[in-house]
């Protein structure tokens, strides 16, 4: 499947305001201790993605083949210690 991608910044919680969506890759930054990202398909809804990341550093988690599915607005639940996250979909 190809398809455009498009990307989203954040710095904490709340809907991404996109629709529904592929989510393809996070690019995430933390602060002085360790971090953690969830993202649900919509507020309350099914959860998608749930990473923890180390202190003080950037991550990038690559979501393999067709990404994951979002049937509702992708929305980040958690964003513990994480100073900026990029999400690309599509």
């Amino acid at each position: 499947m190809s398809s455009d991608i498009k990307m989203k910044r954040v710095t904490g919680t709340g809907a991404l305001v996109v629709g529904r969506a592929r989510l393809r890759q996070v690019h995430v930054t933390t602060g002085g201790t360790a971090g953690r990202l969830t993202i649900t398909s919509g507020n309350g809804g099914e959860v998608l993605l749930d990473l923890d990341f180390v202190a003080d550093s950037t991550h990038i988690a690559n979501i393999p083949d067709e990404g994951i599915l979002s049937a509702g607005d992708p929305f980040v639940s958690v964003a513990t210690n994480i100073t900026s996250a990029t999400i690309y979909y599509a």
